[in-house]
């Protein structure tokens, strides 16, 4: 499906309530986050929340995803499914993925944190993949190639020494929740896509250790890194203008 262009101020307003309500259920979410707390009981806060709202989950509605929301432990890079038997621990990085529709509109979100006290380097890969974020939402401006997304998160990613894992990309989003294009956190010089205004774009890269792969586990959803290694992400759903974008789902 293509992806969605904001025609009129109807669709900016749905897309912008749509944006709220999952911005505010990620920031409540990861404020429970705490060693002892079971995956589970972060969803099911995270399902009340939606239902709350109006909104509906997206991964559930789309795909039949057995979560609200998903919720990722340290090598699982995205699509964890969340679990009574999976508690937190002191040391462990968390990414809670927030996705849902509202009135016809879609939007995207997530963002890692770390579960009490973890190491240094596992700080530094959470700074530097919501460096990646931002900078690569900096350059996402109407005329400018597509491919400037991912050349922004490589390079941040190489300056601390850390991967992206090239098989998990952002997309378009806004009708439904996975749209074109795709938007992968790397540089493919092949690519002669061009950012448009009013495009509406979920930018998310996943930072890792070591893996540029992820891999497929048993349970036919979870994503992890194919080295056993820790992997982040943040997301926003932006729209593209010919300055800097529209973030439908900063913090408030």
């Amino acid at each position: 499906m293509t992806g969605v262009t904001i025609d009129d101020a109807d669709d900016l307003e749905g897309l912008a309530r749509a944006g709220r309500v999952v911005a505010d259920v990620r920031d409540a979410v990861l404020a429970e986050v705490a060693p002892g707390v079971t995956t589970a009981e972060l969803d099911a806060l995270a399902g009340q929340l939606l239902r709350g709202s109006g909104a509906r989950s997206a991964p559930r509605l789309a795909y039949g995803f057995p979560g609200n929301t998903c919720i990722s432990v340290n090598d699982e890079a995205a699509h964890g499914i969340p679990s009574p038997l999976r508690r937190l621990r002191s040391g462990d990085l968390v990414n809670v993925d927030v996705s849902a529709e509202l009135g016809g509109y879609w939007a995207d979100t997530g963002a890692s944190a770390p579960v009490g006290t973890v190491g240094p380097r596992a700080v530094e890969l959470l700074e530097a993949t919501r460096a990646a974020q931002r900078e690569a939402m900096a350059v996402a401006r109407a005329g400018a190639p597509l491919r400037h997304i991912g050349r922004a998160v490589q390079r941040r990613a190489r300056r601390h020494g850390f991967t992206v894992i090239e098989n998990l990309c952002g997309h378009g989003v806004g009708r439904s929740i996975h749209e074109e294009p795709s938007v992968p956190g790397v540089e493919d010089r092949r690519d002669r896509t061009v950012l448009w205004e009013g495009l509406v774009l979920a930018i998310e890269p996943f930072l890792a250790m070591g893996a540029r792969w992820a891999v497929t586990d048993r349970d036919g959803w979870t994503l992890r890194t194919d080295d056993g290694g820790l992997a982040a992400q943040y997301e926003h759903t932006v729209v593209v203008t010919d300055g800097e974008p529209l973030v439908l789902t900063a913090a408030a």
